[in-house]
């Protein structure tokens, strides 16, 4: 009998909440919307402020242009042609790539989301590429022969790229694919191409591919039946269709609600009855955990769903994966909040941070970190798998698992006894850290908290920045964005600090903190150090402008036994001394102190045999252009240099 009371409490709630939420949705999604220079858009897209009104969400706020959200990728929205469902779009990181001439541009080839309810495809002619990976001598001799009718672009390290210029073959030489297998260290790839004046036998390499295409997208014959109904067009875990509700379904229930209300209702106060006097008998630990597990069921309905075009894990998911968030599956304990590790069923290793309080503060953090997140896709910054709902208990977000700890770890804490961080690999942190700091800027956004700390690496050494709560997007049209300094002590920059001028100089003062971090082993801040020299960054502009640079650099590193590391730690210190000037506007910016550290590595590279070059990463030197002045190559130089900016460059506390 009480069985019957609690499943006629919870057909109540089911018919009135499913009710409710079809028609709060079908209310709150508008039939189309303003969209900027795109005019009106309408489903399969939504606006950011409402996902669930469509497949792929648009962000209309963004000028001049709006940008289209398609799994991790972010397209410019250019123009929109209605008769035949597509967007001229423009994908910015590569055209900044085909602009450098950059061997990363053959990473960047196109691709959208699978999905059962939508396809997309680009109406432009392809190229098609091979590239094939040259690190043994004998693979080259077999791919030349391989693509012995190909053209060979190898200006790339660590590959080689074979391609047929379509000015030689018509259209179909440029996805001509040879006959056989392909060989084994090679992979194919596609990048989009204008026909014109520089699709001549002449052109480069560089020159026949576009960043700007036209992207056409069809809608299914079931998304489109069950969007038309008032449905919403969703994906199974099997990736099969599957529509969120059934009209008829939905009108069999209404009826049967009007039917069997009037009972239900005195079943409901009888239920409720039997629970009052169970819990006066003292019987209360039932109720109690009844109430708290209906609470946890009610906040994760949202698992599976998106949050800003990201999954949303339930609550009870992570609790799991994380054993009930265990202490000793604790990997760090910041500012905002614990990180655990965790491992998802489908064997996925996690790391799951749990911010501290649910307030208003820590939503606008919760909230800033995903968008910012999705809109980024870099080899150096941490990925970000999904989070919890806004509304679930906590707030947890859920990234990609890094298992080799951070650069303070491996400086300062107990990796550091492994002597694991010699110098090839500090110069291969450096790069690659610089390289994401400036892939960040180039997308209009401040990291605002660089430090060794927030600095992960896998396996391999490869960095991995993380921690963006702080992150802040930046305008391009704005000189600086007036907030609160905030930060790390340390890493902080002064002018930020005095001004409450936030800039992307700011990300460089701190870089220029790790920087001398990686050259000395020497933490941010230690009181146990002189009054004066406390602060990494004054004592290392105190021991530079004394030219006493070999007080700074680590023993350990080989400063006075190689003069390839000599040289190369007192060029990073003088590169480090230019970012943590005073003045901001002469500190160099963070694409000029990547070319510059490419420069310095690239110095080691000739003089030493090609297992050594390896260490470094090659994708981070692949687009370096040589640099117009001269790096000064000893400590003499770097001090006749700076001492007559000395007085401009004052110590502060």
């Amino acid at each position: 009998m009480v069985a019957l009371n609690y499943l006629s409490v919870f057909l109540i709630l089911y018919f009135h909440s499913a009710q409710a939420q079809n028609q709060t949705q079908n209310n709150s999604c508008p039939n189309e919307f303003k969209c900027g220079s795109l005019g009106n858009v309408s489903f399969p897209f939504s606006i950011s402020s409402q996902p669930a009104c469509g497949l792929y969400t648009i962000d209309c706020d963004v000028t001049p242009n709006p940008e289209i959200y398609l799994g991790e990728n972010v397209y410019t929205a250019l123009n929109q042609r209605l008769f035949d469902n597509s967007f001229q779009v423009l994908d910015l990181r590569l055209s900044d790539l085909l602009a450098k001439n950059s061997c990363q541009s053959f990473d960047r080839s196109p691709s959208f989301p699978s999905s059962p309810s939508i396809s997309f495809r680009i109406n432009e002619r392809n190229i098609t590429l091979f590239k094939c990976k040259d690190s043994l001598d004998i693979n080259r001799s077999t791919n030349d022969h391989y693509f012995r009718d190909y053209q060979k672009y190898s200006r790339c390290s660590g590959f080689r790229i074979y391609y047929k210029h379509p000015s030689s073959g018509g259209r179909k030489g440029s996805s001509y694919v040879p006959e056989g297998h392909i060989p084994d260290n090679c992979s194919l790839i596609q990048l989009p191409i204008t026909w014109g004046r520089s699709n001549t036998e002449n052109s480069s390499l560089f020159d026949l591919f576009t960043a700007k295409f036209r992207l056409q997208w069809s809608l299914s014959d079931d998304c489109n039946q069950c969007h038309y109904q008032g449905g919403r067009c969703l994906t199974d875990r099997k990736k099969k269709f599957h529509c969120s509700s059934n009209p008829t379904a939905k009108r069999k229930s209404r009826r049967i609600l009007v039917i069997v209300l009037p009972v239900i209702g005195l079943t409901l106060s009888i239920c409720l009855g039997i629970v009052i006097w169970r819990f006066k008998k003292g019987k209360d630990g039932r109720s109690r955990a009844f109430t708290r597990n209906t609470y946890s069921d009610r906040k994760d309905v949202e698992g599976g769903s998106k949050y800003f075009g990201l999954p949303v894990f339930s609550y009870s998911t992570l609790e799991e994966a994380t054993n009930n968030f265990d202490s000793s599956q604790e990997l760090g304990d910041g500012g905002f909040g614990t990180v655990y590790y965790g491992k998802l069923r489908d064997g996925r290793e996690v790391a799951v941070k749990r911010l501290y309080e649910q307030n208003s503060k820590r939503m606008v953090q919760f909230k800033n970190e995903i968008e910012i997140l999705t809109r980024l896709r870099h080899q150096n910054l941490v990925m970000l798998y999904g989070c919890t709902s806004r509304h679930s208990r906590e707030l947890l977000l859920v990234y990609e698992y890094i298992p080799n700890g951070t650069i303070a770890d491996h400086l300062h804490g107990e990796k550091a006894k492994n002597g694991t961080l010699i110098w090839p690999i500090r110069m291969k942190i450096a790069i690659e850290t610089a390289s994401a700091l400036a892939y960040l800027h180039a997308s209009d956004i401040i990291h605002r908290d660089v430090k060794t700390c927030n600095i992960l690496l896998d396996n391999n050494f490869t960095v991995k920045v993380a921690d963006f709560g702080l992150s802040r997007l930046f305008p391009s049209n704005v000189t600086h964005i007036s907030t609160a300094p905030q930060g790390t002590p340390g890493y902080v920059d002064p002018d930020y600090h005095a001004c409450f001028q936030l800039t992307s100089k700011s990300d460089v003062y701190s870089f220029g903190v790790v920087l001398i971090e990686l050259i000395s082993s020497l933490v941010a801040v230690d009181i146990r150090r002189h009054r004066d020299e406390i602060s990494l960054a004054n004592f290392a502009i105190s021991k530079i402008l004394k030219c006493e640079i070999e007080d700074l650099i680590d023993p350990s590193l080989g400063y006075e036994s190689d003069a390839e590391v000599r040289r190369m730690t007192t060029s990073v210190a003088e590169l480090a001394f230019q970012c943590l000037t005073l003045e901001k506007e002469m500190r160099p910016t963070m694409d000029e102190v990547l070319e510059i550290l490419k420069t310095i590595g690239r110095g080691k590279f000739e003089n030493q045999n090609k297992e050594e070059i390896n260490v470094i990463d090659d994708e981070s030197e692949n687009d370096a252009q040589p640099m117009k002045s001269k790096l000064p190559v000893s400590p003499n130089s770097v001090n006749d240099k700076w001492v007559s900016g000395s007085t401009s460059a004052s110590i502060s506390g």
